[in-house]
């Protein structure tokens, strides 16, 4: 959904994953990204997406895009539910639908299979950095997963994702 809040945080991406500083990798991109936007506390707090980056602590996993969402989506599943249980299963089938769409986009889900390196090789973090794959193929990646889930702060949407739910949550 290209709204101007979702195309709003894709330049915010954009901006925090290519700055030279290189102080974000994925999963805090999309983390910090999706705060704003759903106007979570501490947004600029990264800290609980760190270990997420290249698939968890560059174990090659779920795509840190996805997993840095769902930490997002799940602080704002339990702020606009009430019931934790119910929050938690909207906060599930909202990521799994995520991991659904996304992997139909890109091919993949695992970041070794996106990327095409074992970042915990010797030597295949530099590789990766020096390829440009992270400039290209990741940042296509954080700008999908920001562009799908960040017109969630809209309430109307987020009903209408909850309502699309099978069954569907409130």
């Amino acid at each position: 959904m290209n709204t101007p809040a979702g195309l709003d945080a894709v330049r915010l991406a954009r901006a925090h994953y290519l700055d030279e500083r290189h102080l974000f990798g994925c999963a805090e991109t999309v983390f910090i990204v999706l705060k704003g936007a759903y106007g979570l506390d501490d947004p600029m707090d990264s800290s609980a997406a760190m270990a997420l980056n290249g698939g968890i602590a560059y174990g090659g996993g779920a795509c840190g895009a996805v997993t840095g969402a769902a930490l997002a989506i799940g602080i704002l599943a339990e702020r606009r539910i009430e019931d934790h249980g119910m929050a938690k299963r909207a906060a599930r089938e909202l990521t799994a639908r995520l991991m659904d769409e996304f992997r139909v986009a890109h091919g993949a889900l695992d970041c070794r299979d996106l990327i095409g390196y074992d970042l915990r090789a010797p030597g295949a973090h530099d590789a990766f950095i020096a390829g440009g794959t992270w400039r290209d193929g990741c940042m296509r990646q954080i700008e999908f997963v920001v562009r799908k889930m960040a017109p969630l702060a809209d309430e109307a949407t987020w009903a209408a994702a909850l309502l699309a739910l099978d069954p569907p949550t409130r």
